[in-house]
């Protein structure tokens, strides 16, 4: 008899983890709040804001559960060159050639991954349910777990919490989570640009806080600024014309002109689950952690908790075996707080201008652009491998 696995939360996280599980076997059930058309969405011209620059190991799991064929076929943009920099002249660049690839990664819109993703679930067998309401209880014995809603019950043999970074299975599980607010928030602006496809990401450190510049598929790309919540929302009532104003001041390498077409402002937020298990329910993307996106790593985090769940899980009878669910926990938990705290250092790091930090950040930067092997291990880290 197959697994029976519940998955709560349907975004890319949730979708990969119910792809790869169906694919081992398992007979897999998402609820999701808002199901998507898959087919609808992908097909949809609206550029969506929300972007995340795809590593080359969530390419890998992409492409093996049958995402990527469909991504190929839309609005994707590889990226060959990722430049980090305070001051022009000391800057840290990293080219795909200095590990013999052809790219670092894509940058591809949010909904697309996920519509990608869903468009596999008939194939493999998912089922999707909506669901209305929030969870009530989760009741657990020792051969399965049952997650209760005001009027209807799923009982599973695993339980997957991927709803997002205010989980309200980890919060009924009373799961703790240590973690802080930023005291930033960050505005992504979406803009048309008059200016051929680019191939290089790069980010700038301000004593303000950075500001990034994202290329997706020619004509469009994604800037994200860095700045206090206060001086954001009155960034947020200018007109796109202001806008444009104030990004021409601020960002100095912009190729081409441009036209503001969105924006929004998204919190920052570091939190990380004391757990990411308790008996059969077990916690991977944003439920897990939540990261700042200074260097778009989130949801790569995420497959990797995909991947590292998958495997631990392969060709057990029982998916909820606690022993398993324990094993990857171990496996993600020291990666993930690993880059939680790298990305710290280099927000807080650079986010001042006190001038010895500044003199000595600087230097740090131009040494590692010449540090050959120890840049190659790092350019390779950051590629997911």
């Amino acid at each position: 008899m197959k697994n029976k696995v519940v998955i709560v939360g349907g975004g890319m996280v949730g979708a990969a983890a119910a792809v790869q599980l169906a694919k081992q076997g398992a007979q897999v059930t998402v609820l999701e709040h808002s199901p998507i058309d898959a087919q609808a969405v992908l097909d949809d011209p609206q550029i969506d804001i929300r972007v995340s620059a795809i590593n080359r190991f969530s390419e890998s799991l992409l492409e093996k559960l049958g995402a990527m064929r469909l991504l190929k076929a839309t609005r994707v943009a590889p990226y060959y060159q990722l430049e980090a920099y305070e001051q022009l002249g000391n800057s840290l660049l990293f080219d795909a050639a200095d590990v013999s690839q052809t790219h670092l990664g894509h940058l591809i819109e949010n909904k697309l991954i996920q519509a990608s993703l869903w468009a596999q679930f008939a194939e493999n067998g998912v089922a999707v349910e909506t669901v209305d309401t929030l969870p009530t209880a989760i009741e657990q014995n020792l051969d399965s777990i049952t997650l209760h809603y005001a009027d209807k019950s799923y009982q599973a043999d695993l339980l997957i919490a991927a709803d997002g970074g205010r989980s309200p299975l980890r919060a009924l599980a009373n799961i703790g989570v240590t973690g802080w607010q930023y005291q930033q928030s960050c505005m992504g602006v979406l803009i048309k640009l008059d200016a051929p496809q680019q191939y290089k990401t790069w980010q700038q450190f301000k004593p303000s806080g950075p500001i990034a510049f994202l290329p997706m598929r020619a004509p469009y790309a994604n800037l994200i600024w860095y700045q206090d919540a206060q001086t954001l929302a009155a960034m947020s009532d200018l007109s796109n014309k202001q806008l444009k104003e104030r990004i021409v001041e601020h960002f100095f390498e912009l190729p081409g002109d441009f036209s503001v077409e969105q924006k929004a402002i998204f919190p920052l937020a570091r939190q990380h689950a004391n757990q990411y298990s308790q008996g059969r329910l077990v916690l991977v993307g944003d439920a897990a952690h939540t990261i700042n996106p200074l260097a778009g790593q989130g949801v790569n985090l995420g497959f990797k908790d995909v991947a590292a769940l998958a495997e631990c899980l392969e060709e057990l009878e029982d998916l909820g075996d606690s022993k398993a669910l324990k094993q990857y926990e171990r496996k993600r938990r020291a990666d993930n707080l690993a880059m939680m705290s790298m990305m710290d250092a280099c927000y807080f790091g650079f986010s001042n201008d006190i001038t010895p930090l500044k003199l000595l950040r600087n230097g740090i930067l131009k040494i590692a652009d010449q540090a050959g092997p120890l840049k190659r291990k790092v350019l390779e880290h950051a590629m997911g491998w």
